[in-house]
C-alpha cells in the first residue's frame, strides 16, 4: 500500500529526466510529495507555485544555469530551503563550495539510494521540527490575534474595531497605508479571529515577483503551459483552499492577471496555466497596497471593477506618525521581544530615550522602529540601559531627517508646504542620497535604508520626477 505523503515537499531537479524521475519514484515510495524540474528556470517557477517544498536536491552540472546559480536564487528567495547538491566524484570539490555558498549536504552519483533515504530522511527531521519550533513562535509572539496587537491609540482602536467586524465575515479586505505600518500583520489577525483560521494564511508579494511569474504563483499550471513546465504545479489559491490568501503590494499585479482574479472573487472558480478544468476556489482574499489605486486606475494601469470588488472592506493603517501614544508602548514590547531572542537580561528604556523617540516622525513607521530598537540593543553592548547615543536619528524637528551612510541633514523650504509635501520632499531626497552614494545600484540602496529592494523600486516609481545626482 502506498504511503500518504507528508507535509513538506520535495524538489528533485536535474536535466537527465530518466534519472530525475527515479529518484523522485523513489522518494514518492518513501512517503514524500516530490515534484521534479528538468531546469532552473522551471525548478523557480515550481518552487514560486508550491510554498510547501522545504528540500531541493539539485544537480550540480546543468546547462544555462548550473546548480550553483540555482541554490543562490533559491536560497534569495527562501532562506530555510534545505538544499542539496547532486553530483559525479569529479566534481566533489566544487559540491563543497555549493555549501559554502548556503547548500546543506552534498550527494554523489552514481546514487546509493539507501544513503539519500537516510540523508533526505534526516534533513526532513530537521526541517519538521524547525517548522514546529517556528509555529510555536507564530503562535506565541508574531502570528498576531487582535489582543496581541500593542496599541494604545484611538486611531488604531479604531482600526482594530473595524477588523474585528470584518473578521466575522468572507468579505474581500483592502488594507491601505504606508510602508512598515503593519497591514500584513492585521491581515493575519482578521484570519486568526475568522472561520477559516484552521486553514493556511497565504501572502504573495505581487511587487516581489517578476510579471510573468505572478500568474503561475496564483493559478498553477500544467505540465506543458509554457517553455520549461515539465511538472503540474497547484498554485496558491490551491495551496490556501479553505484558507486566507494575503495579497501584499497589490498595485503592482499585473493587468492581465487582474482580470483573472477578478473571475476568483466573481465566480469562485479560476483555471491553472494550460488546463481547461475549471476548480472551485474557496478563499477568502485580503489585498494590501502602500500606492494611491485610484491614482493607477485613472492612469489606466488597474482595474476599476476590481478596486470595487477588493474593496468591500477598507481599512486604512495609520501611519506612526499619527498614534504618538503607541511609541512608548511599542518601543517597550520590541525591547522585550529582541532581548528574548537574543537571550539577554531585558534592557531598560530611559524617560529621555522615549522622549526622543517619540519627537521622531518614524517615515519608515513601525517596521523602522523595531529596526531601530534592533541595532540599539546590538549598539549598547553590556550596558543595561539604552542611551541616546544608541539610537542614531535626527532632532525632533519635521524639517530635517537622518539615515545611515547618507548625509544626516536634509532641509526642507519653510514656504507654506503641508506635513505630506514635506514627507515627500524628504523621502525624495533621503532616496536620491542614497541611490547616489551606491551609484544608482537599487539593492545596495535598499540595504543602506533597510527597506526591502522591492519596497525601494516602488518608492521610486511613486515618487514622480525622482532623480539621481551626479
Amino acid at each position: 500500500m502506498k504511503n500518504e505523503p507528508r507535509g513538506a515537499a520535495i524538489l528533485v531537479v536535474d536535466d537527465d529526466a530518466s534519472l530525475a524521475s527515479t529518484l523522485k519514484e523513489f522518494l514518492s515510495r518513501e512517503g514524500y510529495h516530490v515534484e521534479m524540474a528538468q531546469s532552473a528556470a522551471e525548478a523557480l517557477a515550481v518552487h514560486a507555485a508550491n510554498p510547501r517544498i522545504a528540500l531541493a536536491l539539485v544537480d550540480l552540472i546543468m546547462p544555462v544555469t548550473d546548480g550553483l546559480a540555482l541554490t543562490d536564487e533559491l536560497r534569495r528567495r527562501n532562506p530555510d530551503i534545505t538544499v542539496v547538491i547532486m553530483t559525479g566524484y569529479g566534481t566533489i570539490e566544487t559540491a563543497v563550495d555549493a555549501i559554502k555558498r548556503g547548500a546543506e549536504d552534498y550527494v554523489t552519483k552514481p546514487f546509493d539510494y539507501e544513503a539519500v533515504r537516510k540523508k533526505v530522511a534526516r534533513l526532513m527531521e530537521v526541517n519538521e521540527l524547525r517548522e514546529r519550533v517556528s509555529q510555536l513562535e507564530k503562535n506565541l509572539e508574531r502570528h498576531p490575534s487582535f489582543e496581541n496587537i500593542v496599541s494604545l491609540s484611538p486611531a488604531m482602536e479604531r482600526v482594530i474595531e473595524r477588523a474585528r467586524l470584518a473578521s466575522g465575515s468572507d468579505a474581500s479586505v483592502l488594507i491601505l497605508g504606508e510602508t512598515g505600518t503593519g497591514k500584513e500583520m492585521l491581515a493575519r489577525a482578521i484570519h486568526a479571529a475568522s472561520s477559516r483560521s484552521r486553514a493556511p494564511f497565504v501572502p504573495l508579494n505581487c511587487g516581489a515577483l517578476p510579471h510573468d511569474l505572478v500568474e503561475s504563483e496564483l493559478f498553477g499550471f500544467r505540465r506543458g503551459a509554457f517553455t520549461g513546465a515539465h511538472a503540474d504545479a497547484p498554485g496558491i489559491f490551491s495551496a490556501a483552499s479553505g484558507g486566507t490568501v494575503f495579497l501584499d503590494e497589490l498595485g503592482e499585479m499585473p493587468k492581465d492577471v487582474q482580470v483573472k482574479l477578478l473571475r476568483v472573487l466573481q465566480e469562485r472558480e479560476y483555471q491553472r496555466l494550460g488546463s481547461s478544468e475549471t476548480i472551485k476556489a474557496d478563499i477568502r482574499v485580503i489585498a494590501a497596497t502602500n500606492c494611491d489605486l485610484t491614482r493607477k486606475i485613472e492612469q489606466g494601469t488597474f482595474r476599476e471593477d476590481l478596486y470595487y470588488r477588493l474593496n468591500v472592506v477598507p481599512i486604512q493603517m495609520p501611519p506612526l506618525r499619527q498614534r504618538p501614544e503607541d511609541i512608548p508602548a511599542l518601543a517597550a514590547h520590541f525591547v522585550e521581544k529582541i532581548c528574548a531572542l537574543e537571550e539577554m537580561e531585558r534592557k531598560m528604556l530611559p524617560p529621555e530615550v522615549v522622549e526622543r523617540l517619540c519627537g521622531y516622525f518614524w517615515p519608515g513607521n513601525v517596521r523602522q522602529l523595531e529596526n531601530a530598537v534592533e541595532m540599539a540593543i546590538a549598539l549598547s553592548g553590556e550596558r543595561r540601559n539604552l542611551m541616546l547615543q544608541d539610537f542614531p536619528l535626527p532632532a525632533p524637528a519635521r524639517a530635517c531627517v537622518a539615515v545611515p551612510g547618507v548625509s544626516p541633514v536634509v532641509s526642507v523650504p519653510d514656504d507654506g508646504l503641508d506635513y505630506e509635501q514635506t514627507l515627500a520632499l524628504i523621502e525624495r531626497s533621503i532616496l536620491e542620497q542614497a541611490l547616489r552614494k551606491t551609484n544608482g545600484n537599487k539593492k545596495a540602496a535598499a540595504e543602506m535604508l533597510r527597506l526591502k529592494r522591492t519596497t525601494l523600486a516602488a518608492k521610486v516609481r511613486s515618487l514622480d520626477s525622482l532623480t539621481v545626482c551626479n
